[in-house]
């Protein structure tokens, strides 16, 4: 690691926010050297709590996430948001990001808030999302808040990122109650019915209540690597809160819920269990990214696929061949390795 990139590690953990700021530019733009900056970091990650906020459009999480942020100031707490947006087709960046989203809180420089580019990732979190995340866990954010771009059933990707996963759904939610079934339903640790001031509130909550009731198992699709004592003893069942965003009712009743999952998960167990299934995935990612890349520059070499792709139509060879020549150099690579 450079000279320039220690002083800029430092001055996070020092605390400067000018230094945060440029770490997670650098993560997001994926700049030369980013991955040493976060590697840097790890040592010091651990101590933050992570919360995603996910749910259809227009369920008030930009209005929620801003509430919880002055609560937890009210409380001493000092907060990291990151508020993952559509990509731009043109930049990539976040198509949302110039906007207003925080106004409750703007001057306070103990919430840290960041619009970022879901980059056409599944569920609207790219593995930039995930750094950035590190980052302000290393900086010492007691909460890091993670608000989803809310693409529907795609945002169960927000469970591999969050310690607890909190679902918005609107009053008369309709097909979004029903797409709850589909796959949703089995990340929410706690629902929020917002603009609970709203008519149909009442019977929105009753059904979500009713299908959390229905579920067997609420641990039944979570993988975990390796052993975690207390695991098996981990009976959270869902809860369902109404809030009224706008006017801060209920906020208080939901952050009481956040917490009370946050203590379920110590004192289980669970806590180390999503964290050992959390880098277990990263590691995923990071090998799938980097290997595409590998074989991105072996289909180069060959000519690339346009070239493969003629001698496919000509009858030249086939797909399982191609393949197998591209790859050819990795595994004679792997294979000397090993032996």
């Amino acid at each position: 690691m450079s000279a320039e990139q220690t002083d800029l590690v430092d001055e996070l953990l020092a605390g400067k926010h000018r230094a945060l700021a440029r770490v997670i530019t650098k993560i997001e733009n994926r700049d030369p050297g980013y991955r040493d900056l976060v590697s840097a970091l790890h040592a010091h990650t651990g101590d933050a709590d992570v919360i995603g906020i996910t749910g259809s459009p227009g369920a008030g999480k930009s209005t929620l996430v801003d509430k919880m942020a002055t609560r937890y100031r009210e409380q001493g707490l000092t907060v990291g948001v990151i508020a993952v947006d559509p990509s731009s087709p043109f930049t990539g960046g976040a198509v949302l990001g110039d906007r207003i989203r925080m106004a409750s809180n703007v001057g306070d420089m103990e919430v840290f808030f960041r619009s970022m580019s879901a980059r056409g990732s599944l569920g609207g979190l790219s593995t930039a999302t995930t750094d950035a995340v590190k980052a302000l866990d290393a900086f010492g954010k007691d909460k890091v808040i993670i608000e989803t771009v809310g693409a529907g059933q795609n945002e169960i990707d927000v469970v591999r990122t969050a310690d607890t996963v909190a679902v918005l759904v609107p009053p008369e939610s309709g097909d979004n109650v029903q797409m709850l079934k589909a796959g949703i339903l089995e990340i929410g640790d706690v629902f929020a019915v917002n603009k609970a001031d709203l008519k149909g509130a009442d019977r929105t909550v009753q059904e979500l209540t009713e299908m959390i009731e229905m579920r067997d198992d609420y641990g039944a699709n979570l993988e975990f690597p390796g052993d975690v004592a207390g695991v098996e003893e981990y009976d959270w069942k869902p809860r369902v809160v109404e809030t009224v965003a706008k006017d801060g009712e209920g906020v208080d009743a939901f952050l009481d819920v956040l917490e009370a999952h946050r203590d379920h998960l110590e004192a289980t167990g669970m806590l180390e269990a999503k964290a050992r299934t959390r880098y277990a995935e990263e590691i995923r990612t990071l090998l799938r990214e980097d290997l595409s890349n590998l074989v991105e520059g072996e289909i180069e070499d060959h000519g690339g696929v346009a070239e493969l792709v003629e001698a496919v139509v000509a009858r030249e060879t086939d797909p399982y061949a191609v393949a197998d020549d591209v790859l050819a150099p990795l595994r004679e690579c792997v294979d000397e390795k090993r032996s």
